[in-house]
């Protein structure tokens, strides 16, 4: 009994102690944001389908969901035999055509010099002149419209209208397809934050707010930050939706929901610089100064509220009152 008032006095000198010169600090509110939790699911600024630009049957398909794709990359291919018969067709018309200018030009050629030694009349030149024209005329014609069938195969390469990462595959290898089906659905890689925020928080919420997410919601232990871009005029289902940017969304699934902390308005809060608090076998302290004498006296801390003026901010919940004198320790 003795020893445990021996231990009682001692702790009693070791919560009270006389004042002695040192830095005090005159507890106040001030207002504080009034964080609010919402849920937000991570979406694509944009989702857009990569489309084929002939029709005919999928002889390749080269990515699957959830592959990462670049602006322009062929990511499908589409196959036409009637185009490979057209190929065929218009390379034997043009071996012909080519054969014919070959011998115009002999013909011309040949007459051109009977023309100038006088055996034959110089009309027979021009004969030979015009059936040249129109034998490369007709070369080059047929030339072209192979140029236009062989860009027709070339556009049986599906790309990629934007670089991002692939949704949904829409056909598989062997398909038939038509000019414009679209064969996959590409997110691209911007990824935003899309709050649904209850109607009755909504007239606090505005562009340019800031929002905070949870560290845990990414697996790390700092909280990340960002601010909304957008807020839709439109209530839907008692919520508004508002969209916020959020660096370092693009490693997480499309449609992935977090929780994210948004202001609700303000209230009052007691906010004391956090060196004033100390951290005795888990419980926090602070120095109230009462009269010629300072105690210690047990307080619940909240989160952290730093600011320009107080950079170390700390909110306490319960405790201390407006008007105490602290002490720093």
């Amino acid at each position: 009994m003795r020893r445990l008032m021996m231990f009682g006095i001692v702790a009693a000198a070791a919560f009270s102690a006389p004042c002695a010169a040192a830095e005090t600090l005159t507890v106040a509110s001030r207002p504080v944001a009034d964080e609010k939790a919402v849920f937000a699911t991570v979406e694509s600024i944009s989702v857009v389908p990569a489309r084929g630009r002939i029709g005919g049957i999928v002889v390749q398909l080269n990515v699957r969901e959830g592959d990462p794709v670049t602006s322009g990359q062929a990511i499908a291919a589409v196959g036409d035999e009637k185009l490979a018969l057209q190929m065929k067709a218009l390379d034997a018309q043009i071996n012909a055509l080519q054969a014919q200018s070959n011998q115009a030009q002999i013909d011309f050629t040949r007459i051109e010099g009977l023309v100038e030694r006088g055996t034959l009349p110089r009309v027979k030149l021009d004969e030979a002149r015009t059936a040249l024209n129109v034998a490369e005329n007709g070369l080059r014609a047929r030339t072209a419209e192979r140029a236009v069938v062989q860009q027709q195969l070339n556009e049986g390469q599906v790309l990629a209208p934007a670089g991002g990462r692939v949704l949904k595959k829409l056909v598989a290898v062997g398909s038939v397809v038509l000019p414009g089906d679209p064969i996959a659905m590409i997110a691209q890689q911007n990824f935003k934050l899309r709050l649904r925020v209850p109607e009755q928080h909504a007239r606090f919420l505005k562009a340019g707010d800031k929002v905070r997410v949870d560290g845990a919601e990414f697996g790390e232990q700092i909280s990340k930050s960002g601010t909304i871009d957008l807020v839709y005029p439109q209530i839907e289902d008692g919520r508004v939706i508002a969209d916020a940017t959020v660096e370092n969304l693009g490693e997480y699934f499309v449609g992935d929901r977090l929780r994210v902390w948004i202001s609700g308005g303000q209230r009052t809060a007691l906010v004391i610089p956090s060196s004033y608090v100390t951290t005795r076998f888990g419980i926090d302290y602070v120095q109230i100064r009462q009269g010629d004498r300072t105690i210690s006296a047990p307080v619940q801390r909240g989160r952290d509220r730093p600011s320009p003026e107080l950079p170390n901010g700390l909110e306490i919940l319960s405790g201390i009152r407006a008007g105490d004198q602290l002490v720093q320790p």
